[in-house]
């Protein structure tokens, strides 16, 4: 399947990446080359496909990205600038929700058969609440308020247009392989030790991969959470069943 991933330059992004390779024909968006070179120490140079740069929020780049693709992987993060408030991150609003609704209107539009959305979300609710597909995170960060909204957007083109949607809710995500957090910290008792909720960015990008190919369903909100006892907190039972996701990521070793 011919398939645009955005944020594709990013930790998850080269996961992706990697798993797509010899099975999914890639068009590879990020905002610019500087942002391929956040991971190259680590995932090295990309090559396997085609690369497009440009600004998420600019309605014609991302339609000329996604025109003629079949799927999309969403898997856009802003970091905002150090010292930044969140009254004055105009760029939070642009690039998370203008940015994902163009992606989608442009998915509409060119009749994509599958939106694969990565989402956000708590593994235990702060009030004991299990975490469904029905159950929005429940935090009012800026971010935490973005991801809702986001997952708001989604639920609104499969029902308003019949697009196909698949939202993925991991918690946070790590580098079982290496060793390795999101912020480039150490894992294990010399650095972070395991913390529920973690999951590790390959079972993450193979969890993308398979929502992207199955046809069970034509929408679902996943939680994917690779750490012991997420299955009594929240819906990862239910990822396993659709996706037929199996973690692979050895957790453990750093705890």
């Amino acid at each position: 399947m011919k398939t645009a991933v955005f944020g594709a330059a990013g930790w998850l992004g080269r996961a992706v990446l990697a798993n797509f390779a010899g099975r999914h024909e890639v068009r590879a968006f990020d905002y610019s080359p500087k942002a391929w070179e956040t991971w190259k120490d680590v995932d090295g140079e990309w090559k396997g496909g085609q690369i497009v740069n440009g600004d998420i929020a600019d309605y014609q780049a991302v339609d000329k990205a996604v025109e003629g693709v079949e799927g999309i992987v969403h898997l856009v993060l802003y970091a905002p600038p150090p010292g930044s408030k969140d009254e004055d991150s105009a760029a939070y609003w642009l690039i998370y929700l203008k940015g994902l609704w163009n992606v989608l209107e442009a998915a509409r539009k060119y009749g994509v058969k599958r939106v694969v959305h990565l989402g956000s979300c708590q593994t235990v609710h702060p009030k004991g609440i299990f975490f469904t597909s029905e159950v929005r995170r429940p935090d009012s960060s800026l971010y935490a308020v973005q991801k809702r909204l986001q997952e708001e957007l989604c639920r609104q083109y499969h029902d308003g247009y019949g697009l196909s949607i698949i939202v993925l809710r991991p918690d946070y995500i790590v580098d079982s392989r290496i060793g390795l957090g999101r912020h480039r910290e150490k894992l294990g008792k010399e650095g972070t030790p395991m913390k529920n909720g973690w999951v590790c960015r390959h079972d993450l990008a193979q969890a993308c991969r398979l929502a992207l190919e199955t046809g069970k369903v034509d929408f679902d909100v996943l939680h994917v959470v690779g750490t012991p006892g997420a299955d009594q907190t929240c819906n990862v039972g239910r990822t396993r069943e659709i996706l037929g996701l199996e973690f692979k990521g050895d957790l453990e070793q750093y705890r």
